[in-house]
């Protein structure tokens, strides 16, 4: 495994890129102040796997190779590693506060798989010996996945062959003997600019006609072909001072998040490199798979961020002088309730999963997504609160520069003070961290992915609906109903479940 030097070495040794930021070409994005931020967030991945606290839940013992490995590089092999999965994924929330960007790569990998071993066992095909080299690979070379699912999708009312664009979806524009040729974006692309390889995958299920959009593949994310445009986020700027009053005024000067719109021009796939290229039958497998994997993550990440978001509103009003007050603390009992609701569903999804022919692991399908459908929810109320205790100074607070002035600096400490003992800098830098968490860039990945990651709210509900098996909860409800004996419901069960396993 890497550590976080060797990481950030790693990203510098590739081919120069093509990433525009702000409406520049970067001749060094490493160096520039948002992709620092962003890659320190997944350092930090590397720094607590060295660490020896961590490394039970950091770390994993490989079913490829039984070489000890990074947990993100991991085929899951017991319920326990999707426990312990979101465990560390809510062990860097707590750390960072922000999206580590590396949960897309490890979902995609199981998902990737599971699916290439179904399609290898139906239709003979190689693509589970090619993707069980790549995992190998990403094992060893500890790397980044940026795993590339969701395409721009032009007109929604349009299938993919439909759009005025053929491009709209990522599509093959030419196969070669040796390989194929890519064309189209991949849209909200979390850590791309900070990952060693690529792997590209089907949006949505598809039809028989639309082989072109069935492609899986990974390629180097330093590919000739491919450009970055890095997203703009909320108050992104106030990173770019790199003084002091940048440093307080960010609300979280050391990490931040990452997300790019990723442009395929012309791209070529060598063949070992392909793991799905016009089985269509395939493509829904592959999304449902890898949402539910996606969805279960969020679990963790989004409970860690939540843990960072209690402790300020619990700081914020020590500083204010209400820490005692008993609607404060009801408050705050009302954070940690939904918070740990959101991890209880992580850890649901995880207890209750069941092996795949595959091998790996595979989570609750239907928990998974009430877990999900939950994130959409419960971070905004949590959020809501957090203001609420913050109050109004979070959002009228002057400028740090202000506040390093001489002229107004000794001001603003004198009226800016709160709790009496209290320091008022470090009341001012809270309240800069919550308006982070909750409006800012920090906000990005708590608010903003809560709600959009990992598939849309009814994307979740229409899986929900398609699993809860309301057919059967019917027959309990008549069995009761009109028999009313403990023999004839039992009758009826059995009889409905019978139904149910013999339709497999």
């Amino acid at each position: 495994m890497m550590n976080a030097a060797q990481y950030r070495d790693s990203l510098a040794k590739r081919k120069p890129m093509k990433i525009w930021l702000d409406g520049q070409m970067l001749a060094k994005p490493l160096d520039h102040p948002y992709v620092k931020t962003s890659m320190n967030s997944v350092a930090l991945t590397y720094e607590l796997a060295q660490d020896p606290q961590f490394r039970q839940v950091m770390t994993a013992t490989s079913a490829l190779t039984g070489e000890t490995i990074s947990r993100f590089c991991h085929l899951h092999q017991s319920t326990d590693d999707l426990i312990n999965k979101v465990r560390m994924q809510r062990l860097l929330g707590q750390r960072c506060g922000t999206c580590f960007q590396r949960c897309v790569g490890l979902d995609a990998l199981n998902a990737v798989f599971a699916t290439t071993f179904e399609m290898d066992r139906k239709l003979g095909t190689d693509y589970h010996r090619r993707f069980r080299n790549f995992a190998v690979a990403m094992e060893r070379n500890d790397w980044i996945v940026d795993g590339a699912m969701t395409d721009v999708k032009g007109d929604r009312s349009k299938r993919p062959g439909a759009q005025k664009d053929k491009d709209i979806y990522l599509r093959v524009v030419e196969r070669r003997a040796d390989g194929v040729i890519i064309r189209g974006a991949k849209a909200h692309q979390t850590g791309a600019i900070n990952s060693h390889q690529v792997l590209v995958m089907p949006t949505s299920s598809l039809r028989e006609d639309e082989k072109d959009y069935a492609i899986t593949c990974a390629l180097p994310s330093d590919a000739e072909g491919i450009t970055y445009i890095y997203g703009r986020q909320s108050c992104d700027e106030r990173k770019l001072g790199g003084d002091e009053a940048s440093d307080i005024d960010s609300g979280s000067s050391c990490y931040g998040g990452q997300e790019a719109l990723m442009i395929f021009e012309h791209v070529f796939v060598p063949d070992e490199m392909i793991f799905m290229n016009g089985e269509t039958e395939f493509a829904g497998m592959l999304v449902d798979l890898f949402a539910s994997y996606h969805r279960q993550s969020y679990g963790g990440c989004k409970v860690g961020n939540g843990d960072v978001a209690i402790g300020a509103a619990a700081a914020i009003a020590e500083y204010n002088g209400v820490a005692k007050a008993s609607h404060v603390k009801d408050k705050i009992v009302e954070m940690n309730h939904l918070n740990e609701t959101l991890f209880s569903c992580g850890i649901a999804c995880s207890a209750n999963g069941t092996k795949l022919p595959a091998g790996n692991f595979f989570v609750d399908a239907l928990l998974a997504n009430v877990c999900k459908q939950n994130v959409t929810r419960l971070p905004y109320e949590i959020a809501r609160i957090l203001q609420d205790i913050a109050g109004g100074l979070m959002v009228t607070l002057p400028s740090a520069r202000d506040w390093l002035n001489p002229q107004t600096g000794e001001l603003l400490k004198k009226y800016l003070a709160g709790a009496d003992g209290m320091s008022t800098y470090e009341r001012v830098r809270m309240l800069r961290l919550i308006e982070n968490l909750t409006m800012g860039r920090g906000a990005v990945a708590y608010l903003s992915e809560s709600m959009h990651g990992a598939g849309s709210p009814q994307a979740q509900r229409v899986l929900i609906g398609r699993l809860a098996k309301v057919e059967e909860k019917k027959v309990y409800a008549r069995a009761l109903a009109f028999n009313n004996n403990l023999e004839s419901v039992e009758a009826a069960i059995r009889a409905v479940l019978e139904k149910v396993r013999a339709a497999g």
